[in-house]
């Protein structure tokens, strides 16, 4: 074909089976890249989301099934943010905070992000706790103390930064199976209630109005959109990526430099997308409905259930639906509470050296990372019992809303930053018709001085030299002998926004966001941030909040 395009029917006239095998190719490189948006999706259907999901069951019945969606598409936005700066520019949110931000702002941020991280590793421990608890009668105390165990896991399996893969994808096979083991959980809860009328459940989906009518309504909505997109999901979310990244490198180019070639950001991106896409929409959405529908289904009108903390939860599904039922709830959240506990470790390894660059052993990191949540938690287990852990629970959904909004800021502008998302082909050997995403590349000679271009903004793209090894630069942007002018005439391929331009047969690929994801991801910050905000001011006024 001469390097051309090949078209649908084309293809189809080649050969009758060539769409199909096509097709076959496809899925099989896409199993290659399922494990970090199920790692992703861990975060955002941990412990702490279930007694707010259940209160809003208990209240609302189904009519709040739509915040659930709202706050995983929230989720979906700021996770491809995160996955197209971790592919792009080979560090993930924390190195990029500290490589490209001032000194004071960096450890601002590495406070506020480690805070996030003690706070989303408590409702981790609290849940697994209770859940021994229930199913092997363990003391919560001793219950505490065992989820250290969990990092001995992340010891063994977890090495992203080893030149092979097979301990990496062995480590995100232990979560998927934890993962896969909560969501049978579920499917089984569902399996054991009654739900006459569907089309109740479905209109639960569509947007409500309950939400502006009933304060407590909006009060549980902005929980479940509080506890659903955690801070931590996104430095996890641009760090999981890379591995593929180098993975590819090193065997097209038997070296693997800290930002990846053009090639394997090609080769990896919107497969990247699809799997995180896919993993939320099929696991986290899941979980966090198959809650409120349990909770709706049975637990609608019960006053006790409004307030109810996690052992509370199991007694009133024991009492209502069966004992089987308690015990399926319990197991779940024990699956759900230890593969959350670990990922949870992972991320605080990734906020400690990313930001500050700790010179500890991996090891030593995640054990340290995993007993800064453990012993607030023990103190609390030992002072205060069972009201102390619920109390603690509740206290750290309202410092990860109050964090959520000041750790993905930096993220937005990282992916808006041309300096940052702009690639040359060091190699010389990458292909734009190779580049399936919808843009066309420029055609620059030397003896007449023409420029050709149809890309998507009216700004200028510089050439951008190689960033060097030195882990303290930045890249530059230098003047080239002539600018390439770019017409903004297509602004319309949706979560990529990338443009290339070819100078003495290399090339550079723009991948900063376009106007509207730019705009999107503001309005989804603003929006969390101001809910946030009026959710934990009406806190601190005595309102009765859920978080």
């Amino acid at each position: 074909m001469n390097g051309e395009p090949i078209s649908f029917s084309t293809v189809q006239s080649q050969h009758p089976f060539a769409f199909a095998t096509t097709w076959k190719g496809v899925f099989k490189k896409f199993l290659g890249f399922i494990g970090p948006g199920i790692m992703v999706s861990v975060a955002y259907m941990d412990p702490g989301n279930y007694s707010t999901s259940v209160s809003g069951g208990a209240q609302f019945k189904y009519q709040l099934l739509f915040s659930v969606f709202i706050s995983n598409i929230f989720a979906v936005l700021l996770q491809c943010l995160c996955v197209k700066l971790g592919s792009v520019t080979g560090y993930d949110l924390a190195e990029n905070c500290r490589r490209n931000l001032p000194l004071w702002m960096n450890y601002t941020l590495y406070f506020f992000a480690e805070l996030a991280i003690i706070a989303t590793d408590l409702a981790e421990v609290v849940g697994t706790a209770i859940a021994l608890n229930i199913l092997f009668n363990i003391p919560l105390t001793w219950g505490v103390i065992l989820t250290v165990l969990d990092v001995l896991i992340i010891l063994i399996f977890y090495k992203p930064e080893s030149n092979s893969m097979k301990k990496v994808r062995y480590f995100e096979l232990c979560v998927s199976l934890l993962v896969g083991a909560t969501c049978f959980c579920f499917v089984l809860e569902l399996c054991k209630i009654s739900i006459p009328d569907k089309w109740e459940l479905t209109r639960g989906f569509m947007p409500s109005s309950i939400i502006f009518k009933d304060q407590q309504a909006l009060y549980i909505s902005l929980g479940i959109l509080g506890a659903t997109v955690m801070p931590h999901s996104l430095y996890l979310g641009s760090s999981v990526v890379k591995p593929r990244l180098i993975e590819y490198d090193l065997k097209r180019y038997g070296e693997a430099q800290q930002r990846p070639s053009l090639n394997a950001i090609n080769y990896s991106l919107k497969y990247a997308y699809a799997e995180l896409i896919i993993s939320l929409f099929l696991i986290a959405t899941f979980v966090n409905s198959a809650i409120l529908i349990v909770a709706g289904a049975t637990l609608y009108g019960q006053p006790e259930a409004a307030d109810a903390d996690l052992l509370s939860i199991y007694n009133l599904l024991v009492h209502y639906i069966s004992p089987a039922a308690g015990l399926v709830f319990a197991l779940a959240m024990l699956c759900s509470g230890q593969s959350a506990g670990i990922i949870c470790t992972v991320a605080g390894q990734i906020v400690s050296e990313g930001f500050i660059q700790w010179t500890l052993s991996p090891w030593a990191t995640r054990l340290c990372t995993r007993l800064i949540a453990i012993i607030p938690c023990l103190f609390v287990t030992l002072t205060m019992g069972e009201r102390g852990i619920s109390d603690i629970l509740n206290f750290s959904q309202v410092v990860l809303s109050l964090i959520l909004p000041i750790v993905s800021a930096p993220l937005i502008y990282f992916t808006a930053n041309r300096k940052l998302m702009t690639v040359n082909d060091i190699h010389g050997d990458f292909d734009p018709k190779s580049h399936t995403h919808r843009i066309r590349s420029n055609n620059y000679s030397s003896t007449n001085n023409s420029c050709n271009s149809i890309t998507h903004s009216t700004d200028q793209l510089l050439i951008v030299e190689q960033e060097s090894e030195d882990d303290s630069s930045i890249i530059n942007e230098t003047t080239p002998l002539n600018l390439m002018h770019r017409n903004s005439t297509d602004s319309s391929n949706g979560i990529i926004n990338n443009s290339i331009v070819n100078f003495q047969n290399k090339h550079a690929v723009d991948f900063t966001n376009n106007s509207w994801l730019t705009y999107s991801a503001v309005i989804v910050w603003a929006t969390i941030a101001g809910l946030n905000t009026y959710l934990v001011i009406s806190f601190l006024f005595g309102a009765d909040v859920h978080f």
